[in-house]
């Protein structure tokens, strides 16, 4: 299985040349608290960073910095680990454990930004996963008293 077939297709993107402050109301208004950065200058759909409400706190607010007049290119995490719309999820996962990241931008083909990789995303495939096997288990013995009728 890939991660395009279970990554959230509504990856949510600013400019790198958006002020912090705006980059806070979008997490606020969309109720997330991580963004892909693009570059509206190459056509805005190729990933170049991302900023997560941690970058926020972090490297602005704990430093007193102003969130209205630093940009979000500024005090993103430049060059982000992507993965392509069919990677493979478990290899997807080791190197997201070896970066310590939680989320992944996925990219098609071409480069541009197809979605997110999220570990709610695995969490919730793996559930599904499991969720069929305890239903195996549990329609076994009823399957097994009709084909004894």
């Amino acid at each position: 299985m890939t991660v395009g077939t279970i990554c959230t297709r509504q990856a949510i993107t600013i400019d790198r040349d958006s002020y912090v402050a705006a980059a806070a109301g979008v997490m606020r208004e969309r109720g997330v608290g991580y963004l892909i950065v693009a570059d509206a200058a190459h056509g805005g759909r190729k990933p170049v960073g991302v900023l997560t409400d941690r970058d926020i706190v972090v490297k602005v607010m704990a430093r007193n910095l102003d969130p209205h007049t630093l940009k979000v290119g500024e005090v993103m995490t430049p060059e982000p680990l992507v993965a392509g719309f069919g990677d493979n999820i478990a290899r997807t996962l080791h190197r997201m454990r070896a970066m310590g990241v939680r989320r992944v931008p996925i990219i098609g083909l071409q480069g541009n930004i197809a979605g997110v990789l999220s570990l709610d995303d695995v969490f919730d495939h793996l559930v599904g996963q499991m969720a069929d096997v305890a239903g195996s288990i549990r329609s076994q013995q009823p399957a097994e008293r009709r084909s004894q009728a």
